[in-house]
């Protein structure tokens, strides 16, 4: 294997452009004498003379000439390589793999994107909609770099950091307006309808009402299940981001719960292995300022380094 550094073909350029040895080692900030052998270490190196040496002037040989241009090719593939890695140090760019739950993408994502690309324009963003425990697996794997999804999720490998919370709303047929919120005792009677199994969404409702799901009344979107409760089928839960989105063309009525109200907190993972806390930092913050935006929750909290 040739073995040569990208030092010498520092050197060799800068010799190849001056073509004097006193130029090159002043434009190198070293002696004539360590250019000259780091010139000879690297012809010995690669096997053939690169410069033909004359007495006052030195040469390309028609070796030297092709090796010129590939080491010039390596040389600026290396210069892209630094300043993209710099670049990276203080920012987002390149490709970034998000993960999130049904219940919050079509509501957060249009905002989460604008304010990420706005503020790092070279970053392509590759975004995966599934259920928590999907994500929670892809992050693991190191197939997604986070997920935004409703917390807590207590994985050992995983570090989550809340974000903000929002209340989960009663959506029930217009035709109820006005009538008192009913309580979980009352909506344990009622026909609740609910998100398929899966969604994270499901268990925070039924855990809030204590109720058994019924059969047969699942919906698989949150907007599946406005359009149901528009029809007179029951009532049901939607987040509050949801409810600008779902409900203006539905006849239906959405109502906030009395304190304390049913809340969900909403945060992101990342593995604990995670080499550039900056960018998971970027990411969070774009979260909080889309959310902000919408009017939701609290300030993000300081983040763990």
């Amino acid at each position: 294997m040739i073995n040569f550094t990208l030092k010498q073909l520092r050197y060799f350029e800068a010799l190849a452009d001056h073509g004097h040895f006193g130029r090159a080692s002043e434009a190198c900030a070293i002696s004539q004498p360590a250019l000259s052998l780091q010139i000879k270490d690297l012809e010995a190196a690669v096997g053939q003379p690169l410069f033909e040496r004359g007495a006052r002037q030195v040469y390309l040989t028609s070796f030297g000439q092709e090796f010129a241009q590939r080491a010039g090719v390596i040389l600026r593939g290396a210069q892209d390589l630094g300043d993209w890695t710099r670049a990276a140090q203080d920012g987002l760019m390149g490709r970034l793999r998000i993960g999130v739950i049904p219940t919050i993408a079509p509501y957060l994502l249009p905002r989460f994107i604008a304010h990420l690309t706005k503020e790092h324009a070279d970053l392509d963003v590759h975004i995966r909609e599934s259920q928590t425990d999907r994500l929670v697996q892809e992050v693991t794997d190191g197939k997604l770099d986070a997920a935004i999804v409703a917390l807590p999720i207590s994985h050992p490998a995983l570090q989550e950091t809340p974000l903000f919370t929002e209340e989960l709303c009663l959506v029930r047929h217009a035709q109820d307006a006005g009538k008192p919120v009913p309580d979980a005792q009352a909506m344990a009677e009622m026909r609740v309808l609910l998100l398929e199994e899966g969604h994270c969404f499901r268990d925070q409702a039924l855990s809030f009402c204590n109720l058994r799901p019924n059969d047969g009344l699942d919906g698989s979107s949150l907007s599946t299940l406005v359009q149901m409760v528009g029809a007179g089928m029951g009532i049901t839960f939607i987040p509050q981001m949801a409810v600008p989105v779902e409900t203006p063309s539905v006849p239906v009525d959405v109502v906030q719960f009395a304190p304390p109200a049913p809340i969900r907190t909403i945060g992101i993972l990342w593995r604990n292995s995670q080499p550039n806390m900056v960018q998971m930092h970027s990411v969070a913050d774009a979260v909080c300022a889309a959310a902000q935006s919408l009017g939701l929750g609290r300030s993000k909290p300081a983040l763990r380094a």
